[in-house]
């Protein structure tokens, strides 16, 4: 909150209009109900569902309001919206034979949430990226200190994992204002179907520092992002 409230000083942003603070605080409460409910589905279901049905209905919910709302896009970037989703759903699979609960209602949530957050955000006025961001990250502040006091969760953490929290908090934020940017220039659909493709650095930078196998079923997904990538960059060019 505070790096993108000084961000958007130095870019010289003025003070959000109206309904800029109305359209980041649904951002802020979606997104924050998104993010809780993606993460608790993780933890008390199974990562092979939760992970891909999250990623699908993010990714659906902002394309068909772009769609509606800016009209349908070329052929080929449709063909790459196609493709994207597809590798979204390969990348996201998670070898996960336990049992115990699936954690699909609870990605069901987070699907729903963080697909409206892309909508809610992609509102905010031309000109105004970093200031509305600052705003959201408050109320998904507020939103879940309120949780933790109602649910009187544990909430300290150990101090030697605070520089690789701010450094999350760092890549999130850079990542949220790069997307309210491109929706800003570009459509809404094709931002929202490239942004949703961050699974695929992820196999990618577990296999690299971490080791991790890549599976046929990811393997094929990433040849398909970068397939979606190359359609929809030709298609938006076109």
């Amino acid at each position: 909150m505070v790096l993108a409230f000084v961000i958007s000083l130095l870019r010289g942003e003025t003070a959000p209009l109206p309904m800029d603070v109305f359209w980041s605080v649904l951002s802020g409460i979606s997104g924050g109900i998104g993010i809780s409910a993606l993460y608790h589905g993780l933890a008390v279901g199974r990562m092979g569902v939760v992970a891909p049905v999250t990623g699908v209905i993010a990714a659906l919910i902002p394309v068909v309001a772009g769609i509606v709302l800016e009209g349908v896009p070329s052929w080929l970037t449709l063909v790459g919206i196609v493709l994207a989703i597809i590798a979204v759903i390969l990348v996201s699979r998670v070898s996960d034979e336990t049992s115990g609960p699936s954690g699909l209602r609870f990605a069901l949530v987070a699907g729903v949430a963080i697909g409206t957050f892309s909508v809610f955000v992609a509102q905010v006025s031309e000109g105004h990226a970093f200031g509305p961001l600052a705003l959201i990250r408050l109320v998904e502040a507020v939103l879940i200190g309120i949780v933790v006091v109602v649910t009187r969760s544990a909430w300290r953490t150990e101090r030697r994992w605070l520089p690789a929290m701010a450094g999350i908090g760092v890549l999130d934020m850079t990542g949220n204002g790069a997307f309210i940017l491109a929706v800003q220039v570009g459509s809404l659909a094709v931002a929202a179907v490239l942004s949703s493709l961050y699974p695929v650095m992820t196999v990618i930078l577990a296999a690299v520092f971490l080791h991790e196998r890549v599976t046929r079923t990811h393997a094929v997904g990433i040849a398909l992002a970068v397939g979606a990538i190359a359609c929809i960059a030709l298609g938006s060019a076109a």
